[in-house]
């Protein structure tokens, strides 16, 4: 992975984040590494933010690609520093090194990197494009994001259910499970950044680095309950699923990636 995080940087526009993206996706195919997994699944949001920009489905296209952008570049950076050795988040750490490891299944790694992303980068990505202005006036085009989100969820579930056809079993085992793992609903990690992103909004600039700290911690935190629920039924669930969770990596960013072949085409026939 280290010709990878030779070829992260800052990127300065969508078009720029997708494509480090595919670079992401490119080395885990070759590595077959997990890390390609949340790769994937930001490349599909990020793709959806940029139609919904060029549709002008949100107020302030300009302001929502800079969010956009600026956002992506606290994961592409954190990536970076972990490959690197260098340091980053206990978030994204946290999440980063399950995916690396065996024990944890796609939708836990899918998860952590959400939860890193969501919970802790995105408030402070609201925060700092919204310097020097009132931050209520982004709250529109922030929640907008919850739409495309939901739009998502039923195209990533079908590819789950194909590489861990044995996710349902959770429920089965638990009604409970399923919410023990996912103790957090995207609407809601997206009203926790909002409401931290308010928070640094109204804090003095010198304040903000401790205020991230601390709420890294948090985020960490929330991370950890899903990286390693309690409970033995939920945890034979999970070593359940994971015998039966597809271990051919390849195979399962292909399934993940099905799009990246559709969006080429349309732009090359757009071209």
């Amino acid at each position: 992975m280290d010709s990878l995080s030779n070829k992260l940087g800052n990127a300065n526009t969508i078009d720029e984040v997708i494509n480090q993206l595919d670079e992401i996706i490119s080395m885990s195919n070759q590595t077959k590494s997990k890390l390609g997994y949340f790769a994937s699944l930001y490349r599909m949001v990020t793709i959806k933010v940029k139609e919904g920009i060029l549709a002008d489905q949100f107020e302030d296209g300009a302001r929502m690609e800079s969010l956009d952008v600026n956002f992506a570049n606290f994961y592409l950076k954190a990536l970076k520093n972990y490959l690197n050795g260098d340091a980053c988040s206990l978030s994204w750490q946290l999440a980063f090194r399950q995916a690396e490891g065996r024990k944890s299944i796609l939708l836990q790694n899918l998860l952590l990197g959400i939860n890193a992303h969501i919970n802790l980068d995105l408030g402070v990505a609201a925060a700092m494009v919204c310097r020097n202005t009132d931050i209520s006036s982004l709250y529109n085009d922030f929640m907008n994001i919850n739409r495309i989100l939901a739009s998502l969820v039923d195209e990533v579930r079908d590819d789950m259910d194909r590489i861990s056809p044995w996710i349902g079993f959770l429920d089965r085992i638990d009604p409970k499970a399923s919410k023990a793992i996912i103790n957090f609903s995207l609407e809601k990690s997206r009203n926790y950044a909002w409401d931290f992103a308010k928070k640094l909004a109204g804090a003095k600039e010198a304040e903000w680095e401790g205020l991230i700290k601390l709420h890294d911690n948090e985020v960490s935190s929330i991370g950890n309950m899903v990286a390693k629920p309690s409970g033995w039924m939920l945890k034979t669930g999970l070593w359940a699923i994971r015998l039966r969770e597809s271990k051919n990596i390849e195979r399962n960013l292909d399934l993940l990636n099905h799009n990246r072949f559709e969006t080429a085409t349309t732009d090359a026939i757009q071209l």
